[in-house]
């Protein structure tokens, strides 16, 4: 048993970081993204500021500057992940996003939220890989697969 495990994680451990951190700004970018799109769509008939001020109802914030943010973040920012750059601000964004969303709006939705802050500490931590814009602004080595390791 034990040789067998040491044989799948040697196979696991070929899995390159550029491939998961891809996967990870696809992937959670587009869940943001589509949130994004439908709070576009509800401008046009109300939905968007109703949800906010009778179904979210964040603190600190009035439902229109809070929908509107919300708005803005959803439809910017998975973009900026998509192309990856600006990565790490990026991720730690939607991740304050999320943040808000568990602990204000969906506090027992956990099993989600989880997940995409998963996603997300990841691209904060290990970046977006090689395949981004960012990799242009810096150096190779930080976003090496040697970095995710």
């Amino acid at each position: 048993m034990i040789a067998l495990l040491s044989r799948l994680d040697a196979h696991l451990s070929r899995i390159p970081h550029e491939l998961i951190a891809l996967l990870a700004r696809l992937c959670i970018g587009t869940v943001f993204l589509r949130s994004g799109l439908l709070k576009l769509e509800g401008w046009a008939d109300g939905t968007t500021l109703a949800l906010f001020r009778e179904e979210y109802r964040l603190p600190l914030l009035s439902p229109e500057i809070a929908s509107w943010l919300a708005t803005a973040a959803e439809l910017s920012l998975p973009l900026l992940l998509f192309a990856g750059l600006f990565t790490r601000p990026a991720a730690l964004a939607l991740l304050g996003m999320t943040l808000t969303i568990q602990v204000f709006v969906y506090p027992n939705a956990f099993d989600t939220h989880g997940v995409w802050a998963v996603a997300l500490l990841y691209l904060a931590k290990f970046g977006p890989g090689t395949l981004a814009l960012d990799r242009l602004l810096v150096p190779t080595p930080r976003f090496s697969a040697s970095s995710a390791a």
